[in-house]
This record gives C-alpha cells, structure tokens and sequence, in this order.
C-alpha cells in the first residue's frame, strides 16, 4: 500500500476507530519503521495522535436545504464539490504544513476556544503564484475540517444591475448560519478590487464594504477561504478581515522530489533512475507542472505497453512541457 492511501486509510481510522483498528495501525507504523520508512511512519502516528474532527450535523446540508440561487433568474451562486471528490494531498514545506495544520486544528477547537473568549482562525487568505496549490489547498482544509466545499460561481453573483451583485453576496453568506461549509472564494481579486481604483464609479466600492462587513460577523461553524495570484489589488482593509494570511509558495527541491514521488508511487520506476538530477531539471516549476510532467511520464509509459517509468519517459515529459510554455509566451 503507498503512503498516500496509507495516510487516507488513518485518517478515516481515527475518525472512529476501536480498540482493535487503532492496534492495526500501530502495527502498519512499526512495519514501516522497519522498512526504513521513517518519514511515513512520522506522517501516519501524527495522523493517528489527531483528535477526532466531529463533522458538523449538516455536513452534507445540500440534501436537506436547497443551495442559494440569484433572485433574478434563479440561477445557482455555488457549486458544491461532493466530499469524496475533494483533493486533500500537499506537499508543502515545514513552516506551511504546521500553519495549514494549525488551522484544521483551531477549527476542530473551535467550541473550546470559543468558552475563553477566543476565535479560531476560520477567515483565510491564501495567495500565491498560479499552479501553487492554491484551490488545493481549500480542498485539503475542507477535508481534514469534513465541511462541504462550496465555490462562489463569479459568472451568476456579479451582475450588471445595480444592487443585484450585493444581493446575491449577502445570500450566499446568509446560508451559513443553517449551512455550515467552507466557502471559497477562488481569484476573489475579482469581487475585492481596491476601492482606491481610478475607475471606481461607486458599485465596487459597496460591494467590497459588504464583503468587510459579511467577513467581520461570519460564522464559527464555517470557513470562508479566499484565494488570489496579486495581493496588491486587494483592498488593505480586506487583510485585516482574514485571520490568516497565508502565501502557498512554489515548490522548492525537496517539495519537488516529494511530489515526483507521491505521484509515480503507484508506477514501477527504473532501477537507476537519476532522481536528483531530473528534480534539479524541474527545479522553478510549479506544483501543477511538477504533477502534469510526472503523470504525463506515466500515461507515456503505460501507452507504449511498459509498467515501469524510464528516464526517458521523464525527459520527454519535461521536454514537452517547456515547449508548451514556449508557445503560450509567443
């Protein structure tokens, strides 16, 4: 079994485990020390050691209450990811791992913190290069958090009528307080502009002193987690609505070497492989592309009727991708 199902396999044992699931996975742990496997061995008894994460009562509250829709013309706000759909796997350097955790963990302590007069971090900013994981990194928090994932469709909440774009904001965030989710906000520098904008004709700025005021008294059951690729266009004063402000950054070489791994570990892989050269080759690409050039690898593989993924195959890949870059920067 690879560490990525591994790792599936735990979480969803700690969620309800007895005495018996819990002493098998101590088992599996202490197999896989013995295999050399320390780094996944680490990942599985942190996983294990993780207190439980209730899901909300109406986890999946799209089957009891109708998703909220556009009072003009009834046309849906959101699009709901279902729950087994969501990608939960990063690989992210330390510092990012521990604050993406902390969050998850605050929010699991939400009831606790709350009885001390203490928030916790629900309102999140994430920002970052394209391709850095950023929706990623919304999809893992509504996992490990096992809330709904639900994204602002842009294309029906911004209208050209005027007042309609504040209506439609204001009922999606009133469906929290019977609904709880994680809310995403994806490129929110669409609905967010600077107020300071030179062709800000008024609507801009109401729309974004209503998001200021619907992220102030947003709801502890929920997350609201917005991404963007230039925070300089965003309003200063929305940064100060998040509690945290979390840049996803790119990918160095020991993220890139992880998830050239992670990615290829259900492939046999050339005995000899020259791993750290081909990580070094990939080195300034984005996670996205880590991930497109190692699957391409292997959809290579298994078309010419091979199980197991040559340096070839890889240098190929990579070969392919820069030349796709090429021609978009023409």
């Amino acid at each position: 079994m690879n560490a990525t199902l591994l790792k599936r396999f735990f979480r969803v044992a700690r969620s309800g485990a007895s005495a018996e699931v819990e002493a098998i996975c101590r088992r599996v742990i202490e197999d896989e020390k013995k295999k050399g496997h320390e780094q996944v061995a680490s990942d599985l008894e942190r996983i294990l050691a993780e207190r439980p994460t209730p899901r909300p009562p109406s986890a999946h509250p799209s089957e009891l209450q109708p998703l909220p829709t556009s009072g003009r013309d009834a046309a849906p706000l959101v699009q709901e990811t279902p729950f087994e759909n969501l990608r939960h796997l990063m690989v992210l350097p330390p510092r990012t791992e521990q604050r993406f955790t902390r969050i998850e963990k605050e929010f699991a302590a939400r009831t606790r913190l709350a009885t001390f007069g203490l928030r916790p971090r629900n309102r999140i900013l994430l920002y970052g290069p394209p391709g850095c994981g950023k929706s990623l990194g919304a999809e893992r928090l509504a996992w490990n958090t096992g809330l709904p994932l639900r994204k602002v469709r842009f294309d029906t909440l911004l209208s050209s009528y005027f007042g309609e774009t504040l209506s439609n904001l204001r009922t999606v965030f009133d469906t929290l307080k019977t609904s709880p989710c994680a809310l995403l906000l994806d490129e929110c520098d669409t609905l967010a502009r600077s107020r300071m904008a030179r062709n800000d004709v008024g609507e801009a700025t109401r729309i974004t002193n209503a998001l200021l005021d619907l992220l102030e008294s947003f709801p502890l059951e929920s997350l609201v987690i917005a991404t963007s690729n230039l925070d300089s266009v965003l309003d200063s004063a929305l940064f100060r609505r998040f509690d945290e402000v979390l840049r996803v950054p790119p990918p160095g070489i020991d993220e890139i070497r992880r998830l050239f791994t992670y990615t290829l570990s259900p492939m046999k892989v050339e005995k000899h492989l020259p791993l750290e050269g081909i990580v070094l080759s990939m080195d300034g690409m984005s996670c996205s592309d880590v991930v497109s050039v190692t699957q391409n690898a292997a959809k290579h593989t298994v078309m010419d009727g091979r199980d197991t993924v040559m340096e070839d195959d890889v240098r190929h890949a990579i070969r392919e991708l820069l030349e796709q870059h090429n021609l978009d920067m023409k």
